[in-house]
């Protein structure tokens, strides 16, 4: 009888256990279904096909028209609206690049979430019914800094980017180990929207490893992309850019017919498509704001069409590079020139997201290439004027050294991503002070070896300014030791070209005085990121208005709105050179040797009542904060 209950004991107590198993088992299935992505979009036919001289997707000829908007460079809140827009337009495909160096910023730290929530991105578009063309790189050229490699790969002095340098390829296999994760399950084959997906980009143009390729592609195929492949190159990297089993594909401005017949050439009996038509162009620091004529970029994209080649408009929406993002320019110029913080690009929406001349006209003519009427575009965004705010505070660039990571005391000067900072991925973006003692005045010379400009400074006093066009400058005689200042900025680092490995910032060699090698520097890392401008926030050292500032310093106040936020244009007519915070976000770089006047700051990183304005200002201020319902691109000139 004892042996009978406690066999009925043990039953129980199985089954109790059995249930508990069979809950905990359907939890986690529930949590990991959870954390799949449900994309469903269209029954799984058949995807993008390049077998005959058109594509074919689901089984019937498609012709590509796409877009190029990166959501990196547009605001999340914005994302739907700018999507909508294309579509009204009547393009059927979005584009866009995915940069390697905001995913990871630090090695091994990856962020995909809010503003760069690229899973968000993408089912964005399957909901509207909008196919993707992702491009991945890693390299991405897309005039941002480093073509959207990370810094910290130049740490390694032997490093040698987009080669199978181990050190390269051990990094990319890294972070296509957690990219790829993400973006396979939105591939057509899964019922989500990516149609094809581009291996690297513009190769052609920098192809110094025939292996290369190669293993880029097979990095893709290894992690589970299975959509068309396709490679993008102008038509002289056409003959070095391709890899078996991709699709070349062409990026002009303007039509050549031998181009054109190039790429029949080389790939006969094969869909043709302009991967990047370029719609506008992009700005220099110092230079001119570059339109393209509508009527122009009409008459190519006409012609396009009528020779039954699909094409994809670089940039559809160009956006803003937001913060330090921007590249440099250094291909047929003796030195790197910067690019501004717009990304507006003459396209057909404006870096506000404005429809333009293009747009109108684009819609009309792509409205004949679908059987249905376009859908109604949306509504314009509304924009305001703010009134001009006073600066109420302000902090000195010295007094905010403390906010800082402790400094680095270096007998040799120590290149910016060499540093010892930000759990030694060493720093990526904004100024690095070096300061050492001197006991004289005479000629300081850069020896070239300032990576970009350097405002100097002889105990704290501005004494003058070394680039790569002034290497050498008089510091001036007196007593006793003296503290030498060094403030260089990174301005942002080239993005095409060949001379990518040469890309480290701050000072990369030796500076002189006099006769003499300059040894013994403190270096501070003034990377500017969130955590020091939280500190700069809350700091109790901000000082009135009533006393005189001294540069460069931090200036403060605050934008008081009684109603719903919109977009505006922030101007500066009164400063020279820096950087804005609007409530935290970096807005980019300001600079009054033009051609940009106005920094765009989105409605939606506003919010009603009080916004806080923090301007770092290397030179001079009149003191106050001024806003424009419309931009100030500068002075024009037609792209040649």
């Amino acid at each position: 009888m004892e042996n009978s209950a406690f066999c009925v004991r043990l039953s129980l107590k199985q089954r109790y256990f059995s249930l508990l198993c069979i809950a905990a088992l359907v939890i986690i299935v529930y949590h990991l279904r959870r954390n799949q992505p449900e994309v469903k979009m269209h029954q799984v036919i058949e995807g993008l096909k390049a077998d005959s001289s058109n594509f074919t997707l689901e089984r019937k000829p498609f012709l590509i028209l796409g877009g190029s908007i990166h959501y990196f460079r547009v605001p999340k809140a914005y994302w739907e609206d700018r999507l909508l827009k294309l579509k009204a337009c009547g393009l059927n495909t979005l584009t866009t690049y995915v940069p390697w160096n905001l995913h990871e910023p630090e090695r091994g730290v990856f962020d995909f979430e809010g503003e760069l929530d690229l899973e968000a991105y993408l089912g964005l578009a399957a909901s509207l019914g909008i196919w993707v063309i992702l491009r991945p790189g890693p390299y991405i050229c897309a005039e941002w800094d480093l073509g959207g490699l990370p810094s910290w790969l130049l740490r390694d002095q032997n490093m040698r980017l987009r080669t199978t340098y181990p050190g390269f390829t051990a990094a990319v296999d890294s972070y296509f180990d957690h990219l790829i994760k993400k973006v396979a399950p939105y591939q057509y084959s899964r019922g989500g929207p990516i149609i094809a997906v581009q291996v690297e980009n513009e190769y052609g143009s920098y192809a110094t490893d025939e292996e290369y390729m190669p293993f880029i592609k097979e990095a893709l195929l290894s992690r589970g992309i299975t959509e068309l492949l396709v490679t993008s190159d102008n038509k002289d990297g056409l003959k070095l850019g391709g890899v078996k089993g991709a699709l070349e594909t062409i990026n002009f401005q303007k039509l050549d017919p031998e181009e054109i017949k190039y790429l029949e050439k080389i790939q006969p009996q094969k869909p043709k498509m302009v991967m990047e038509y370029w719609s506008g162009w992009f700005d220099l620091w110092g230079g001119l704001h570059h339109v393209f004529p509508a009527e122009e970029m009409m008459a190519v994209v006409t012609e396009i069409l009528k020779l039954d080649m699909s094409i994809n408009l670089y940039m559809f929406h160009g956006g803003t590079n937001f913060g330090f993002m921007s590249g440099a320019f250094a291909v047929g110029r003796p030195s790197p020139a910067p690019m501004v913080t717009s990304y507006d690009y003459d396209a057909p929406l404006s870096e506000a997201g404005d429809y333009t001349t293009k747009y109108h006209l684009l819609r009309n003519l792509f409205s004949h290439h679908h059987p249905v009427p376009l859908p109604k575009p949306p509504e314009a965004t509304e924009r305001n004027s703010y009134r001009p705010v006073i600066v109420r505070q302000h902090l000195s660039l010295w007094s905010c050294l403390d906010f800082t990571e402790q400094p680095f005391k270096s007998e040799k000067p120590v290149n910016m991503e060499n540093l010892p900072v930000n759990n030694n991925n060493g720093q990526a973006y904004g100024y690095t002070l070096y300061e050492t003692i001197i006991s004289s005045g005479g000629s300081l010379k850069s020896l070239n070896n300032i990576r970009d400009r350097a405002l100097v400074f002889v105990e704290k006093q501005f004494v003058g300014v070394l680039d790569y066009k002034e290497q050498e400058l008089s510091i001036p005689d007196g007593k006793g030791k003296r503290t030498l200042g060094l403030l260089v900025e990174n301005c942002g680092r080239v993005n095409y070209g060949k001379t990518l490995d040469e890309q480290r910032k701050g000072l990369v060699g030796d500076i002189q005085l006099n006769a003499n090698i300059l040894r013994d520097f403190m270096i501070h890392s003034l990377d500017m990121k969130p955590d020091f401008v939280s500190r700069l926030q809350s700091s109790a050292q901000w000082k009135s208005m009533r006393e005189k500032p001294s540069f460069p310093a931090f200036f403060q106040t605050k934008l008081y709105l009684s109603s719903s936020p919109k977009d505006t244009f922030l101007k500066l007519p009164g400063w020279s050179k820096g950087v804005v915070f609007v409530n935290g976000k970096n807005l980019g770089r300001y600079w009054s040797v033009g051609p940009q006047q106005t920094l765009y700051v989105p409605g939606a990183w506003l919010s009603r009542w009080d916004n806080e304005i923090i301007v770092f200002e290397e030179l001079e201020t009149d003191g106050k904060v001024q806003f424009s319902s419309s931009p100030d691109y500068g002075m024009t000139v037609d792209v040649q």
